[in-house]
């Protein structure tokens, strides 16, 4: 068996992911900083039959995220598909004129530092696997592809991310392993026609399995 693994797992599109991928078989391992809210998601979770598990890591810490994904293969079995997908915090949104090189420091870790710390663990299991088999999935706002002078910090770490992702796509695609990005515009909501947890989750299901398609975006409007 092998294994989902979600950076920045939660009762959102964390929990949709890890339902649609647990249905076709695979385990989950749930990575975000509170081990008691990724224990309390995992029971869930195992009730509906999913094999999960929570594995605490800090994305700004990549020795952190380096360590949780040890232990997740270990544990549940290789990872073949690893979701980086880190809900940014507030004070990463500052107006551009307002932000300085320190502010800068926090989003550049959160989404660059710490999705290259996980990309360097989790390949050489995805190797291993053979070719055709390991994915590796971005989820993005919007700000990743048209900046927002009112949200700096993300639209410059999302960038970065987005530039890194892509760069991944070409190098990885020559060996059989995919590299997918979905860009998310605006708030997800349950119940959107588009926007809804579990329709953004069966577009990630679809990035891995059809392996066709570098970015999908899904509109603010």
């Amino acid at each position: 068996m092998t294994t989902l693994a979600i950076i920045g797992a939660g009762r959102g599109l964390g929990a949709a992911v890890a339902r649609r991928f647990g249905a076709e078989g695979f385990s989950v391992a749930l990575l975000s900083r509170n081990q008691g809210k990724l224990d309390a998601l995992a029971d869930d979770l195992g009730k509906e039959g999913i094999h999960a598990r929570g594995f605490a890591a800090d994305v700004r810490n990549p020795d952190s995220i380096a360590a949780a994904l040890e232990s997740a293969t270990e544990t549940l079995g290789p990872i073949e598909v690893l979701q980086y997908s880190p809900l940014p915090q507030k004070d990463f949104m500052r107006p551009v004129l307002e932000t300085t090189p320190a502010d800068l420091r926090g989003p550049i870790a959160f989404s660059i530092y710490g999705s290259v710390a996980a990309v360097h663990q989790v390949l050489p299991g995805m190797r291993a696997l053979g070719a055709n088999r390991g994915t590796i999935l971005f989820v993005n706002g919007g700000s990743a592809v048209k900046p927002g002078r009112s949200v700096t910090g993300t639209s410059v770490a999302f960038a970065g991310q987005a530039a890194y992702a892509q760069l991944l796509h070409e190098v990885l695609g020559e060996e059989g392993i995919q590299v997918s990005q979905l860009i998310i515009g605006g708030r997800i909501v349950e119940g959107d026609p588009e926007k809804d947890p579990n329709l953004l989750a069966n577009l990630l299901w679809e990035l891995h399995a059809k392996r066709d398609t570098f970015r999908h975006q899904v509109s603010e409007d």
